[in-house]
């Protein structure tokens, strides 16, 4: 596991069932109100439902999570060769158990809550919630995802955020012409509140910065930095009050994930160290968010 996907225990499992709870909200919130995600999902989504009309079936028949796979094949091999290895794997993981947990999952005939913005907001909170989980570890669901990745590693003004919008408004758009104003509006809202939930719980997305002091000179604390967590950092000489004795300040920017993964190393980089931190500061400019 560690070998294959980078992860140890807690952090696969974490995927799975983050993965596993995005599946239940859509499932059991969103599809049974007509509602549409955005991305490669929404599209699957959206040809379930032709199909659906087309042939008059059942409204239980869902193909969405096959189709989902299908669509995202190309884009496997997108990420493999742009991106790399370890990404490519763990994004065929949580796509995998994506398919199985949508396609297994039954869809009430009948929605569980009955009214509709009640049911926007409690399935757009259970899929946000589950979409932080397998993305606090660095999972994907394939999609737009890869898109937003390979293209904002070839140009710096392009983001996972916005190739994401673009390729939603399509999907909403078609959504509203084929299903109504009302489900658009509604898959509207329920898109925003889930990437709102996402947001507030996701730690890559919280900048962060921390202030670190040591007896000795920080080389090996700012080496461990740049390896580990591919940032930089900043630092100066400074003196203590109580003791009047030379102190090592080291400054640097990062999101609070790498954060909690310093903070864990530290004691066993440099024992003398200690970190004050500043979490949710606005950073602008050439500073680098990570999914």
């Amino acid at each position: 596991m560690k070998a294959m996907y980078d992860w140890d225990t807690k952090s696969f499992l974490k995927a799975i069932f983050g993965v596993i709870i995005y599946a239940l909200g859509v499932n059991l919130f969103i599809r049974p109100m007509g509602l549409f995600n955005g991305g490669v999902l929404g599209l699957s989504q959206l040809i379930n439902e032709m199909l659906i009309k087309l042939f008059a079936l059942e409204s239980t028949f869902d193909i969405s999570g096959i189709l989902n796979l299908l669509f995202n094949i190309p884009l496997f091999i997108l990420a493999y060769l742009k991106v790399n290895d370890v990404f490519f794997r763990r994004t065929i993981l949580c796509v995998a158990v994506q398919t199985l947990a949508l396609s297994f999952i039954p869809i009430p005939k009948t929605p569980i809550v009955d009214e509709l913005i009640t049911s926007t907001l409690i399935g757009g909170l259970i899929v946000g919630f589950g979409a932080g989980m397998f993305f606090s570890v660095g999972g994907s669901c394939g999609g737009t995802d890869i898109i937003g990745v390979v293209a904002s590693l070839s140009s710096k003004k392009m983001s996972v955020g916005k190739i994401g919008i673009l390729i939603n408004l399509v999907i909403y758009s078609i959504s509203g012409i084929l299903f109504g104003i009302n489900t658009m509006i509604y898959s509207i809202i329920y898109s925003l509140f889930s990437s709102f939930v996402v947001d507030k719980n996701h730690e890559k997305n919280i900048c962060t910065t921390a202030m670190i002091f040591t007896k000795d000179e920080p080389n090996k604390i700012i080496s461990y930095i740049k390896e580990n967590l591919k940032r930089d950092a900043t630092f100066w000489k400074g003196k203590g009050g109580y003791e009047n004795s030379t102190t090592y300040i080291t400054y640097v920017a990062l999101s609070k994930y790498e954060l909690s993964i310093l903070e864990k190393d530290l004691d066993k980089i440099d024992k003398t160290a200690f970190v004050i931190t500043n979490e949710g500061v606005g950073i602008d400019g050439n500073f680098k968010k990570k999914i």
